[in-house]
């Protein structure tokens, strides 16, 4: 079913929407996670340390509090609205929910809890509009398949991967600063737009979705990466994002 899905939002879309939209560093926002699904974002991101056997969420070591866990952030509302929405995770039944967990920790033992806490919350796991794909600090790609099928992976665009290792990646992410310099003004350099092209046709050709980070975030850079071809626009303006795609 995951698979699947990943298929499905491949290539660039007849008409961009907030499924399209990834909420970068969501946690940093004054509410979490609700304003971006309130928003209809199909892609959240949360950053994750293990510390004293809980999952604790922030973007580094000075900003993780003990209160601050990816359940209460993340998974108990997940939860709430697959509840609210007879199972399905938005009101609109055709709507995914994608949750980015990029691991800062060490990958394997945080994933053993990652899964371990996952596994109480058998109506998000075992559910196909929500997808769980990890970020970060990521096991070896040979290890990809050893995971349950819940667990998927965020892959590196400029990276080779086994059959069975793509398989188990539900979209290709990457710096946009290695392939052009630009700060969202005017035009992507020409050398740039060569290199981006090669890249997402790289990607969907293995029908995968593409993402920017560090990318430009604002109405012209979004519009040109709508051009381009990029299934999810990283944003970490998100009222202004859902605006846009109106």
């Amino acid at each position: 079913m995951a698979l699947l899905w990943s298929i499905s939002v491949v290539g660039q879309p007849a008409h961009y929407t907030t499924a399209n939209a990834h909420s970068h560093n969501d946690y940093e926002n004054p509410v979490p996670f609700k304003t971006a699904y309130a928003e209809g974002f199909g892609s959240i991101e949360a950053d994750i340390f293990l510390q004293d056997g809980k999952l604790l969420v922030g973007h580094d070591l000075n900003e993780i509090k003990s209160q601050r866990t990816l359940e209460e952030y993340y998974l108990s509302p997940m939860q709430a609205c697959l509840e609210k929405n007879h199972q399905h995770i938005y009101a609109d039944t055709n709507r995914h929910l994608q949750l980015l967990i990029d691991v800062k920790t060490e990958a394997v033992s945080t994933l053993t809890q990652l899964i371990k806490v996952l596994r109480q919350y058998p109506q998000l796991i075992e559910n196909p509009h929500v997808h769980f794909v990890i970020s970060g600090n990521r096991p070896d790609p040979e290890k990809f398949n050893t995971y349950p099928s819940y667990i998927l992976f965020d892959g590196e665009l400029l990276k080779e991967y086994t059959a069975p290792a793509l398989e188990k990646i539900a979209l290709l992410s990457d710096n946009f600063i290695k392939y052009a310099f630009w700060n969202g003004k005017d035009t992507i350099p020409g050398t740039g737009i060569t290199k981006l092209k090669k890249a997402i046709n790289k990607a969907h050709a293995v029908k995968k979705p593409v993402r920017f980070w560090a990318s430009p975030d604002n109405p012209n850079a979004w519009q040109q990466f709508m051009q381009l071809g990029v299934d999810y626009i990283n944003t970490d303006k998100i009222k202004e994002l859902s605006e846009f795609f109106k």
